[in-house]
């Protein structure tokens, strides 16, 4: 166990460069043959590894297996992530989330599924978690900050995600208010913010972000009324981002953003992402539809609308559901 847990560190720490079995078997003291079975033992695990002939072996690009070890290598935060749960499967990662943090958890714990059975978006609407094809974390936040600034959770959530898959991809990502994020056209990535209160003090207790991405290409774990809606970032750029990485900037994004959770410097790279603005949009609002043009956001974040009779409503995420481009003006 020691030298498959040497190993893995040594291998992260190469990055893309290759490690020889005699130079891995010094520096762990180890014969080859011991290397070579650390080596089988992680492929065994999940880890992908490749391993040349005259050059030795490196953790894989297209490594795909969730790894504690694979992300915290690659965070830069002082809170947010410095503990992780991995769970192969788990009814909801928020779920999970809620239920460490009425057994004390910290603030930033971060738990991970490879595959979730509950999957959840807003309004109870389901989230299709596939094995393998996704990165589906919640991130349990004891924030001390006042309770207008709530609303802004999501919206920061939504610019690190956006970031975090720019910085990796290289290819443009919208948002599509308030916690959708879009790829050519086409979803990749929901986001749901669910907080307790403290009702005789005041005050907020935690908030729960969650984040689920469709990272890797989904093949048939979409049926095709979802295809036409959903993507994931394979899918769009051909790319097979590491989920670790992924995970690793996302949570770097996201500590930036909640810094200054009073400031409102955030919502310039929000507005730039955001595609319902110019668009004729349709929002259920106390049960009722409106129709009007998309203005903007404004300085907490909520969706400047201007209805059919020139009148403007600012609707905020937790007063307006079902917001999407209305069919007639699509282009």
């Amino acid at each position: 166990m020691q030298v498959k847990t040497e190993l893995l560190k040594a291998l992260i720490q190469s990055g893309d460069n290759y490690l020889s079995g005699t130079l891995l078997a010094e520096k762990l003291n180890v014969s080859r043959n011991a290397v070579w079975k650390a080596v089988r033992s992680l492929e065994a695990d999940g880890y992908s590894i490749d391993s040349v002939t005259a050059k030795g072996y490196r953790l894989s690009k297209d490594n795909n297996h969730l790894s504690k070890e694979v992300i915290s290598a690659h965070l830069s935060t002082r809170y947010i992530g410095r503990e992780i749960v991995i769970l192969d499967e788990v009814d909801s990662t928020n779920l999970k989330a809620k239920a460490l943090s009425s057994e004390g958890a910290k603030h930033g714990i971060t738990v991970i599924a490879d595959h979730q059975t509950q999957g959840r978006g807003r309004l109870g609407r389901s989230f299709v978690s596939p094995s393998e094809k996704g990165l589906y974390m919640s991130v349990l936040l004891r924030p001390d900050f006042r309770l207008e600034d709530v609303g802004m959770i999501t919206s920061r959530a939504a610019c690190a995600v956006a970031e975090a898959v720019e910085l990796l991809s290289g290819q443009d990502v919208r948002i599509k208010w308030v916690n959708d994020i879009y790829m050519n056209g086409k979803k990749i990535c929901g986001i749901l913010t669910e907080a307790s209160f403290d009702m005789e003090m005041k005050s907020l207790d935690m908030v729960v972000v969650g984040i689920g991405i469709n990272v890797r290409s989904t093949g048939d774990s979409f049926d095709d009324e979802l295809k036409k809606r959903a993507s994931s970032i394979e899918d769009e750029t051909g790319l097979k981002i590491d989920r670790n990485r992924l995970c690793a900037q996302i949570l770097n994004c996201l500590e930036k953003y909640l810094n200054n959770i009073e400031g409102r410097a955030f919502l310039n790279d929000y507005r730039r992402r955001e595609l319902l603005t110019g668009n004729m949009i349709t929002a259920m609002v106390g049960g009722k539809q409106i129709v009007g043009k998309a203005m903007g956001i404004d300085q907490n974040a909520n969706l400047i609308v201007k209805l059919n009779n020139g009148e403007f409503t600012y609707l905020s995420s937790g007063e307006a559901n079902l917001c999407r481009i209305a069919d007639s003006f699509k282009k």
